[in-house]
């Protein structure tokens, strides 16, 4: 009994470490497990190593023609089966998703990726013609690269050349990085010192050495804008985003140069995607909201009667206040009265808001001229505003701050 079970603990290790080597993807060490002299291989074990070399033939097959889609799938077939921490499996799904355009997925993946210091060596294994660890850093510097990562990018491929020095793909890579970070580099300092035809060479001459960096070319876009090219500056945003489609900062450029152009039914579909991109950013929601007029202006929808910003109209009888308030769309009613400090103050700002947003109706009614007026809409406190929506009232302030008035009037009139 006693020499039994030291001998059954030794070999529980040894299938645990086997069981660890076939989740970090060590085909050749799980093979010699399997195959110890002496004893039969597992048929479940077997099995599932068979399995794993079958979507990693399949992973290689489809990366060289560069079916990254299929690439995807046979990885996450390989990760379904258990093989679910190995580095390596993981830069492959994460260089397929970076060469489909899902850069932040790819990002993502990298940032859930076991770390190399967790876990045993894979000593000199090639993946796809690399060392192992080479090719992990390989992929991470093509990500950071592609999200403007720069500095990130060129750490990690000169740490893939100390690994693997003699391979030709990783020192390809580390030129270009070097020669891509050296150019945005030259590129924002031109730019900085409102140089912007030199740093649209600069961010050009990044180009050459990575024809699908997005940050480079949304650079360069912002560049034609200062110079007043919008169109160019409209061609390579669309170049940033045919490689990152929910790239923000170039939807926001192309949008601004579409309006430049006049082209707002183009930049309202802009600022309309940016708005579910950043439903919270309210400097968004303004340029939308100002596309939107532009666009309405454009197409004739105003009419002679609409008023478009300028002064806030007055209201002195009951009839033209009812028939101001069941005006089409949003209608804000300031109640004030001229002797009134409060009113005094806060007067300024509602003509800027009638300026800043001019698809809403402001009226203003003075509840010591217009006693009718006050005694229908119940006024007791000055200043008082209503805001109506096609002809019924949706909101009552008594007294608000600057804030508070001008966010209630954004709410209302998107």
């Amino acid at each position: 009994m006693l020499d039994v079970l030291p001998f059954s603990f030794l070999m529980h290790l040894i299938d645990l470490h086997a069981s660890l080597q076939f989740r970090l993807g060590q085909v050749e060490n799980v093979r010699r497990h399997l195959f110890f002299p002496g004893q039969h291989p597992d048929p479940a074990e077997l099995h599932k190593l068979q399995s794993f070399e079958k979507h990693l033939n399949r992973c290689a097959d489809s990366r060289k023609i560069g079916d990254w889609k299929s690439v995807v799938r046979e990885t996450d077939a390989a990760m379904a089966i258990g093989v679910d921490s190995s580095p390596q499996l993981v830069a492959c799904k994460a260089e397929a998703l970076l060469k489909l355009h899902q850069i932040e997925d790819a990002d993502c993946c990298l940032s859930n990726m076991p770390r190399f210091e967790h876990y045993p060596p894979s000593s000199q294994v090639k993946f796809f013609g690399m060392v192992a660890e080479a090719y992990v850093l390989y992929v991470r510097a093509q990500v950071e690269m592609a999200l403007g990562r720069f500095e990130n990018a060129v750490s990690a491929t000169e740490k893939a050349e100390l690994i693997d020095c003699n391979n030709l793909d990783i020192a390809t890579l580390l030129k270009n990085v070097k020669m891509v970070a050296r150019a945005r580099t030259r590129g924002n300092d031109l730019f900085s010192s409102g140089r912007y035809a030199e740093a649209c060479s600069a961010y050009g001459e990044g180009l050459k050495y990575d024809t699908c960096n997005s940050v480079l070319y949304c650079n360069r876009a912002v560049c034609w804008s200062k110079l007043g090219f919008y169109e160019k500056s409209i061609e390579d945003c669309n170049e940033a985003l045919k490689i990152q489609p929910n790239y923000t900062k170039a939807l926001l450029r192309r949008a601004a140069s579409n309006g430049k152009l006049g082209r707002w039914s183009e930049a309202v579909g802009d600022y309309e995607a940016l708005r579910k991109e950043l439903p919270r950013d309210n400097e968004v929601a303004e340029y939308l909201h100002h596309a939107q007029i532009a666009l309405r202006k454009s197409s004739g929808e105003f009419t002679n009667n609409m008023k478009l910003g300028g002064e806030v109209e007055e209201v002195s009888s009951l009839e033209n206040f009812k028939a101001a308030i069941s005006s089409p769309g949003v209608s804000i009613v300031h109640f004030k009265v001229e002797s009134s400090e409060k009113c005094e103050e806060i007067s300024p700002f509602v003509n800027t808001l009638c300026i800043r947003y001019p698809l809403v109706h402001f009226f203003k009614v003075d509840v010591e001229e217009s006693l009718a007026v006050a005694k229908a809409e119940g006024i007791r406190t000055i200043p008082t505003f209503k805001i109506y929506k096609n002809g019924d009232k949706v909101k009552e302030m008594i007294c608000p701050s600057h804030q508070i008035l001008e966010e209630s009037v954004r709410s209302y009139s998107l």
